[in-house]
């Protein structure tokens, strides 16, 4: 059977390539295919505690049994929608007006409107920054954030949520994702924000790379949850071929 494999941020640069095919015998689990960029890569083997694997854009893990025809994407820590996934949801290549989506969000019975920027800073650890590029698993950084909007009406019982986030390349001073809550108070829409940047930035398959006067070098991201991170990968499944 035929897999298509994906391939993000320092992975990309690790294998040379964005995506390929892979034939895998039948019946074949997720574990076959991490074990065949094992053995091509020590990089690719030392990285594998780090990284989260996804199935047809939901997260699995090594055990799953994969079928003909399956995406399976390779997902580097995060660093973190054009298309909308849903209200208030959407990834964008323009820049992010935040007095729009702050005034089509709020309603009269609202009594707190909470906005979060993520701005491009011009250094990180003292190298000066010229500029970002973001680049996503856009199919499943939609469901994602999607997702994180409902929870966060449910969970913190908030009227409504935005989340937009850029991809592309963004300059000194852009807003890089935006998140705005909207409640009748203002103690939950403080939360719900915290929560929905904090989670993102862990579970949404966005990444950066930054551009400094001296190179260039895609962004560390913050660790995958528990429940999604790969466990060690022994190479020691049946070889796949390309």
């Amino acid at each position: 059977m035929q897999i298509r494999v994906l391939f993000f941020g320092v992975l990309k640069d690790l294998v040379g390539r964005s995506s390929e095919t892979l034939d895998l015998p039948e019946g074949a689990r997720l574990q076959a295919v991490l074990s065949h960029y094992a053995r091509q890569a020590p990089r690719f083997e030392a990285m594998l505690p780090s990284l989260a694997v996804s199935v047809n854009q939901e997260y699995s893990g090594p055990d799953c049994t994969l079928q003909g025809d399956d995406e399976v994407a390779l997902l580097p820590p995060v660093s973190g929608g054009s298309g909308v996934a849903g209200s208030g949801v959407r990834i964008a290549r323009e820049q992010i007006s935040t007095q729009a989506e702050l005034d089509r969000l709020k309603l009269p019975q609202d009594g707190a409107a909470v906005v979060f920027e993520g701005v491009v800073r011009n250094n990180t650890r003292g190298r000066r920054t010229l500029y970002l590029d973001y680049e996503a698993y856009e199919a499943m950084a939609l469901k994602q954030m999607e997702a994180l909007a409902q929870k966060a009406r449910s969970q913190f019982a908030v009227r409504d949520v935005a989340i937009v986030h850029r991809l592309g390349r963004l300059q000194i001073g852009e807003t890089s994702v935006l998140i705005v809550v909207a409640s009748a108070h203002r103690g939950p829409a403080f939360e719900a924000c915290r929560w929905i940047i904090d989670t993102l930035k862990t579970k949404v398959p966005i990444w950066k790379k930054e551009y400094f006067e001296d190179g260039a070098v895609w962004a560390n991201g913050e660790p995958f949850p528990e429940e999604i991170s790969l466990p060690a990968v022994t190479p020691n499944a049946r070889p796949a071929s390309k």
